[in-house]
């Protein structure tokens, strides 16, 4: 791992005992964002709700924890010069719905995958949208759950690199500057499972309660370039940062 700026120094990020839940995170690029704001559309209202009930349904199936449906709040229009140079090589992320699917265990990610419910709900997704994007993952880093029992604004991070083997010590170096300086005090870090075709090397989730929780200090902190996005540069990665709710009926 190459480190630039290395006067800066946080703490390192709390890490505790990662779960051994299991995860299926489905997202969708149902409407073209206008600058960073998601489009809302009769459609995609429509799509979500139908989500919403096909999750209702999943949630009763065994060995299915939890299904949560997300709508994005905010999509940042590009993403930096390396995702640029990589043009081609990674899908730009701009999914304004996800269903993530968290499993008791594991291993209950295929049994799911194959249920006819998960099939409906990729049918509906793939057909109404302009790319899916589909991975089980295993949680691989924690701070503390995400707590999707209420309201809030909801990360997920979906990060590439050229190097994947790079990105877990670059995660860990940076993370500790969001706990400092955005009082993060959650955050669920998946991983692809061992085979899974996925576009991203780690999907990052946390929650804040509110946007100007977060916003500000990813705008106008100098830290938040010279600490964390100097740092995935010079170690060849790109985070795709995107801020959802939980999607209402």
């Amino acid at each position: 791992m190459k480190i630039v700026n290395d006067h800066l120094q946080f703490p390192k990020a709390s890490l505790v005992k990662c779960n051994d839940y299991g995860y299926i995170h489905v997202a969708a690029e149902l409407e073209k964002p206008i600058g960073p704001f998601p489009r809302s559309t009769e459609r995609k209202r429509k799509v979500i709700l139908q989500s919403k009930e096909i999750s209702n349904r999943l949630r009763e199936l065994p060995d299915v924890r939890n299904v949560n449906v997300f709508e994005a709040l905010v999509i940042p229009p590009g993403r930096g010069k390396l995702l640029e140079k990589r043009k081609g090589k990674v899908h730009l992320a701009q999914f304004d719905v996800v269903v993530l699917i968290e499993t008791s265990h594991k291993e209950a990610t295929q049994q799911v995958q194959e249920h006819p419910l998960f099939q409906e709900l990729i049918q509906l997704l793939s057909q109404k949208s302009n790319f899916t994007h589909i991975v089980a993952a295993t949680n691989v880093r924690r701070i503390a759950e995400v707590d999707k029992s209420q309201q809030g604004v909801f990360l997920f991070n979906y990060f590439y690199a050229d190097d994947v083997h790079e990105l877990l010590p670059v995660w860990e170096y940076t993370a500790g500057w969001f706990e400092a300086k955005t009082a993060l005090d959650n955050s669920t870090l998946l991983i692809p499972e061992e085979g899974e075709q996925s576009q991203y090397g780690l999907i990052n989730h946390c929650r804040w309660d509110r946007l100007s929780d977060i916003i500000p200090d990813l705008l106008f902190r100098p830290t938040f370039r010279k600490y964390v996005l100097e740092n995935f540069e010079v170690n060849g990665i790109a985070a795709m940062p995107i801020l959802y709710k939980l999607a209402s009926t």
